[in-house]
C-alpha cells in the first residue's frame, strides 16, 4: 500500500526541498539585496515571519547564507539566480508531481518536457501565493502602526491594530490553503479535475504542518543536544528535517483526499450497479 511508502517519499522531497533553497535564496537575496538597501525594515520583517515556522537553529544558518549572498547582489546574478531558482525548485515540484500520481494510480503520464513545463508554472504559480501571503501580513502590521500613530483615543486604536493583524493573519492563512489547494490540483496528472478551496486533506495537512512545525521548535528549544550528535551540521539536519515534515505532511494529505475520492468513486459504482434493473424473463 503506497500509504506504507509515504515516509519515504517525504525524505525524498525533504532533500529536494533543501536542494532547492540555496538557488532560490541566491535569487531572493538578489532582489532584496537590491531593495533592502533603501527598505531594510521590510526586508527584517519578512525573515520575522518566516521566523514563525522554520526552527531557529536552523534559521540563524539560513541568514547567514542569505546575507552573505545579498552583500554581493547584482543585476547579472539576479538574472541568473531567478532561473536557478526557477529551475532548481521545478526538480522538487517534479517531485511531488511523481508521488502524487502514484497515490492517484495514474497510469497515463505527460512527457518529460510537458511534465516540466507544468512543474515551473506550478513552482511560479505557488511563489506567487507565498510572497502574497507574507506580504498581507507585512501590510497587517503596517496598518495597525497606522493606527496607532493617527487614532486618537487609545482604545479605538488597539481594536483597529488588533483587526488589521488578524485580518492579514487571515488572509495568509486562506492564502496558504490556496497553495495546498493549488498543489492538489494541478500536481496530479488526473484527466478529470474538481476544484476544492479546502480538501479534508488540505485541512489535515495545514494543521498537521503548523503543529508539527512548532513542536520542533519547542522540542529543540528544551532538548538542544543536536550538536553533540552533529556537530557543526547540526542546523543542516534540522532545517532538512523540517523540509522532511514539510513533505510528509504535503503527502499525507494527498494520501487522505486519494482515498476519499477513492471511496467514492468506488460507492458511486456499487450505487450504479444497484440501480441496474435486469428485466425479467418471459417464461419465468
Amino acid at each position: 500500500m503506497l500509504f506504507d511508502r509515504i515516509f519515504g517519499r517525504a525524505a525524498e522531497l525533504g532533500f529536494y526541498f533543501l536542494f532547492a533553497l540555496f538557488p532560490t535564496l541566491f535569487s531572493a537575496s538578489s532582489i532584496l539585496g537590491l531593495a533592502a538597501r533603501s527598505a531594510h525594515q521590510i526586508y527584517e520583517r519578512l525573515l520575522d515571519y518566516l521566523a514563525l515556522v522554520i526552527p531557529t537553529a536552523a534559521l540563524g544558518a539560513v541568514l547567514q547564507t542569505f546575507n552573505e549572498t545579498t552583500a554581493a547582489a547584482s543585476s547579472g546574478k539576479l538574472t541568473f539566480g531567478l532561473i536557478a531558482a526557477i529551475w532548481s525548485a521545478s526538480v522538487g515540484i517534479s517531485a511531488v508531481q511523481d508521488t502524487l500520481n502514484d497515490m492517484y494510480k495514474v497510469d497515463e503520464r505527460p512527457s518529460y518536457f510537458v511534465a516540466r513545463i507544468f512543474a515551473i508554472a506550478l513552482t511560479i504559480a505557488l511563489s506567487a501565493i507565498v510572497t502574497v501571503a507574507l506580504a498581507s501580513l507585512l501590510v497587517g502590521d503596517f496598518l495597525a502602526a497606522l493606527a496607532y500613530r493617527f487614532i486618537q483615543q487609545d482604545l479605538l486604536a488597539a481594536a483597529a491594530a488588533i483587526t488589521s493583524r488578524v485580518i492579514g493573519w487571515f488572509v495568509a492563512t486562506t492564502l496558504l490553503a490556496l497553495a495546498f489547494a493549488v498543489t492538489y490540483y494541478w500536481a496530479p496528472s488526473v484527466k478529470t479535475r474538481c476544484w476544492r478551496w479546502l480538501t479534508p486533506g488540505g485541512a489535515i495537512g495545514i494543521a498537521g504542518w503548523l503543529v508539527s512545525s512548532l513542536g520542533l521548535r519547542v522540542y529543540l528549544h528544551f532538548f538542544p543536544s543536536y550538536s553533540l550528535t552533529y556537530g557543526s551540521l547540526g542546523a543542516v539536519i534540522i532545517l532538512l528535517m523540517w523540509f522532511y515534515i514539510t513533505g510528509l505532511m504535503l503527502l499525507l494529505g494527498a494520501e487522505i483526499n486519494s482515498q476519499i475520492e477513492g471511496a467514492a468513486a468506488e460507492m458511486r459504482l456499487t450505487t450504479a450497479s444497484n440501480l441496474t434493473v435486469t428485466p425479467e424473463d418471459p417464461q419465468a
